[in-house]
């Protein structure tokens, strides 16, 4: 970890690139879906699992190289796993056919997940006990909003000009860039401290604290989720919003959450980690509330919908600060493991929990973004207090990890 010198503005031009692609390949390619059928000569049904099974790698692909890059390191887990993002980008951008496109687009999530769960953890490895990490979580979070927004636009307008194959030889391009610099400049980080022979799954999901802090992780994420989720049926289905005027009031809360980001680092050395967390599912909950008067009392609209949506925003971005820290605090011989099974695990109760809220509850609506960030943060709040009657109960005890 010496060999670590960057400073914060290095440290995110050479790691933001691997949190970024990751979303990227999924949003920038959405605006072609429809047309891939009749470009691969294929069903929509399989056109359907270059999405659908992209996702499905990229989740559990991390269970596989975290442990790994546990074992291996960080710097070999984080190049691979750009190269073969890399390669499979520029071979997808010259095949026609179906099962190879399929093939390579499960290559490219599981190069993805490489790089991304080496990232987090050579966050994990550097920044744990500094202020900085905090700065540096916010911030992912907050460039990781701006994706979903500007990824199909971006997506249709190389599809448009150049033909749905400049999406993937842009992914590419980006992907060797980031592979580049990192070759050059992205030393090993990784503890060789009490390194465990095995991998320690199990050590880490009896942890409350990682189960607190991943709950207030999930909350965050999940509420931009449902956001991202209900917007486009609310705002240009029943608001009647152009795609442009859609795209811009979109934009908001991720220019909040960058603004917010830029004060993660005072909340944390404030707050602490219980304490932003605190706050943090708080501004969920005032959000929810805004939210609920609108639905209520107001037509839909801009200010209804999308303006309660910038507390929540707030609250995603001071949560993110800190969630991760906490939840990986005591693993740091297996960070990699601990990185994987956070992402896992906030994958599947996004999903799971973010989808079934938006089905009961009606995607044209704010009730969904109502119910879910209201019903996260008050789980967590409540796993909060669990914790803390645990640690005065157990002061001293640390987590076994083999």
């Amino acid at each position: 970890m010496l060999s670590w010198k960057h400073s914060v503005p290095a440290a995110l031009s050479l790691m933001a690139p691997f949190d970024l692609l990751a979303s990227l390949a999924m949003d920038i390619y959405l605006p072609v879906v429809p047309a891939m059928a009749g470009v691969l000569n294929a069903s929509p049904t399989l056109v359907q699992l270059t999405l659908s099974l992209y996702m499905a790698v990229l989740g559990l692909g991390q269970m596989v190289f975290g442990p790994l890059s546990d074992r291996l390191g960080r710097r070999p887990v984080v190049l691979g796993g750009a190269l073969a993002f890399a390669a499979s980008s520029f071979l997808l951008a010259g095949t026609s056919d179906a099962v190879l496109f399929l093939g390579l687009r499960l290559v490219q999530a599981g190069g993805a997940s490489a790089a991304l769960v080496a990232t987090f953890a050579t966050v994990r490895d550097v920044y744990a006990e500094r202020p900085e990490g905090a700065v540096i979580y916010s911030l992912f979070g907050a460039m990781l909003a701006f994706v979903p927004a500007l990824g199909p636009i971006i997506g249709a307008l190389l599809a448009r000009h150049s033909g749905w194959r400049a999406i993937f030889l842009t992914l590419g391009t980006l992907a060797t860039g980031a592979l580049v610099n990192a070759f050059a400049r992205w030393p090993e980080t990784r503890s060789t401290v009490g390194r465990p022979e095995k991998t320690a799954f199990l050590p880490i999901l009896r942890n409350a604290a990682f189960w607190t802090y991943t709950l207030g992780f999930s909350a965050a994420m999940g509420a931009f989720f449902v956001f991202f989720s209900t917007a486009p049926r609310l705002l240009i289905g029943r608001v009647g919003y152009s795609e442009l005027q859609f795209s811009l009031a979109f934009s908001t809360p991720a220019l909040v959450m960058v603004l917010t980001s830029r004060f993660a680092k005072h909340f944390v050395e404030r707050w602490g980690l219980a304490g932003s967390l605190s706050r943090a599912m708080l501004l969920l909950l005032v959000g929810a509330a805004l939210l609920t008067a609108g639905q209520r009392f107001l037509a839909p609209s801009f200010w209804s919908f999308v303006a309660p949506m910038w507390v929540i925003a707030m609250g995603i971005v001071v949560a993110a600060s800190v969630t991760a820290n906490g939840a990986l605090e005591a693993f740091n011989t297996v960070a990699g493991t601990a990185v994987a099974l956070y992402f896992c695990v906030q994958s599947l109760i996004v999903g799971t929990v973010g989808t079934l809220i938006i089905i009961a509850l009606g995607g044209d609506t704010a009730w969904p973004l109502i119910g879910y960030s209201g019903l996260m943060a008050l789980v967590t709040l409540a796993a909060q207090a669990v914790l803390r009657r645990l640690q005065k109960s157990r002061p001293r005890e640390q987590p076994h990890v083999p």
